[in-house]
């Protein structure tokens, strides 16, 4: 048994505080009050943990284990335990987390309906999603992963947009395409346990290569990675998406761009790549062209919209596919696999929940007082709304990937990485920058300037509560703009490696 009880508690604090807010609190300010205050904690700790993660050392930290969680399975007796652990990969998603759980709570302070259930749900939102991150038994990863639909799923379906129909929908429809993402992993995760008996995440890389599997390890390989892609998501399982943003709250929306995608490509990082590095090198070239297909298809449709919020989730699908053009990495020049690909990839999974989580919160901010988030009828909204231009401004900037912002260094890392492997799909995606560039600005441009409409004379600019997520999330932005190595270093650590394993497996591919 190793327990140093910070995972444990960074994971399962928020799960309290909803139980409490259940059973306890009667009072809809107190149950607001107590869920900043859980969400403030969590942060807190998540800082601590991130902290303290030692990037010399490397390897997995933090450790908490208990080897007989589930008795009685496989050779050992304790296949199943409980494992909690981060390394370089995991512990910048952990700070990323809490972030963004306490950005959501904040933004939700003025939420009337159903108020006490309303933090519950969001709470328990966050347990599952740290549980992902921090999981290291195969089993435990999983309950986790089936744990944030629940929440995810009420959320939109009760507090998300009018009518109420429409919200329903989106609901279902979310549910319905990651539980049949779900049903693939199970069936891989299984037929990795009855093949190496173990669930544990750190033996299982090696337990493959020793193992007999049930299933050829590219059947494997493909049904886990299904579950990912759908997460992610990539093009053509994309379209639960678009609607699930649309409709959801703004905290919703909030925790699903900035984290809840991540889990897709975390899958990737975590289990594809390092677990079935073979299979990886050679489907390369499929992860780069569905990467490019992501960053082109996103970018063209983004520029069909007139929601802010679908607009925003199709510039979210566009930058997924900056990800899978990093991992696409995997293989490199003479057997010689580059980590930096990799390393852009990790840190697009953090640049893009701070940018995106940011643009989510802003649009909501806007829709809250101009009751509307129809491109065409807004407009001019920067004289009487200047804070909020100017935040919609460093975001949007940001997520085009200008110098001196976080999208700059993640794209950069990524470009880098892939283009000496893939030059002619590199250079395509590139193009999506432009794209990006086109219609950030020219949705900024009808939204906050231009000629004020006179319906929104009145409206007034943010205030109170609300400059503070704003804050965080425009410090977090720039900080990584200016200081990206607090960050990079982590993920370099973690992704050193798999880069090495690639590495070993292509260089013996070659003798």
């Amino acid at each position: 048994m190793e327990f140093t009880g910070l995972l444990s508690a960074i994971v399962f604090l928020p799960i309290a505080g909803a139980i409490v807010i259940a059973l306890v609190l009667r009072n809809y300010n107190q149950a607001r009050i107590f869920a900043v205050a859980i969400a403030v904690i969590d942060f807190v700790l998540a800082i601590i943990a991130f902290a303290a993660y030692n990037t010399s050392a490397g390897g997995i930290q933090l450790v908490d284990r208990f080897s007989n969680w589930i008795p009685g399975l496989g050779d050992d007796g304790f296949a199943v335990q409980y494992l909690l652990g981060i390394d370089g990969l995991s512990a910048p998603l952990v700070l990323l987390t809490g972030l963004l759980g306490l950005v959501a709570v904040l933004a939700s302070w003025h939420i009337q309906l159903r108020v006490r259930e309303y933090f519950i749900w969001l709470l328990a939102l966050q347990t599952g999603v740290m549980g992902v991150f921090t999981s290291l038994d195969f089993l435990l990863f999983f309950l986790f992963w089936e744990l944030e639909l629940i929440p995810m799923f009420f959320l939109i379906a009760i507090w998300g947009s009018d009518p109420k129909s429409k919200r329903e929908y989106s609901a279902m429809k979310f549910l319905i395409f990651t539980i049949l993402g779900s049903a693939f992993m199970l069936v891989g995760i299984l037929v990795l346990f009855f093949s190496t008996g173990t669930f544990d995440m750190t033996k299982l890389p090696d337990a493959i290569r020793g193992a007999n599997l049930l299933l050829p390890a590219g059947v494997v390989f493909a049904l886990l990675f299904i579950g990912f892609a759908i997460k992610l998501p990539l093009w053509p399982l994309h379209t639960w998406l678009p609607d699930a943003h649309t409709d959801a709250p703004t905290a919703g929306s909030v925790i699903l761009a900035g984290v809840l995608l991540k889990m897709g490509a975390y899958g990737m990082f975590r289990v594809s790549i390092s677990m079935f590095p073979e299979v990886a090198q050679d489907v390369a070239w499929l992860l780069v062209a569905a990467g490019v297909i992501n960053v082109i298809y996103g970018a063209i449709v983004v520029m069909r919209q007139t929601d802010l919020k679908r607009l925003i989730a199709f510039s979210s699908i566009s930058h997924m596919g900056f990800i899978m053009i990093g991992l696409a990495s995997v293989v490199g020049v003479n057997g010689a696999v580059s980590p930096l690909g990799l390393t852009g990839a990790a840190m697009q999974m953090f640049t893009h929940g701070t940018i995106t989580g940011l643009l989510f919160l802003l649009v909501g901010m806007v829709y809250d007082k101009a009751h509307t988030r129809y491109i065409p009828d807004l407009g001019g909204l920067a004289k009487r709304m200047p804070f909020l231009a100017v935040a919609l401004l460093v975001a949007g900037l940001a997520s085009l990937g200008l110098p001196g912002t976080s999208g700059f260094v993640a794209e950069l890392l990524i470009f880098l990485g892939a283009f000496k492997v893939w030059a002619i799909p590199t250079a395509i995606a590139a193009f999506g920058v432009v794209l990006a560039a086109g219609y950030i600005l020219w949705t900024i441009q009808r939204v906050m300037f231009g000629p004020i409409k006179e319906r929104f004379s009145d409206i007034t600019d943010v205030s109170g509560i609300q400059y503070v997520p704003i804050a965080l999330l425009l410090i977090a932005i720039i900080a990584v703009g200016i200081f990206p190595s607090f960050i990079s270093d982590v993920f370099s650590s973690g992704v050193e490696p798999i880069a090495q394993s690639l590495e070993q497996v292509a260089q013996a591919r070659l003798r």
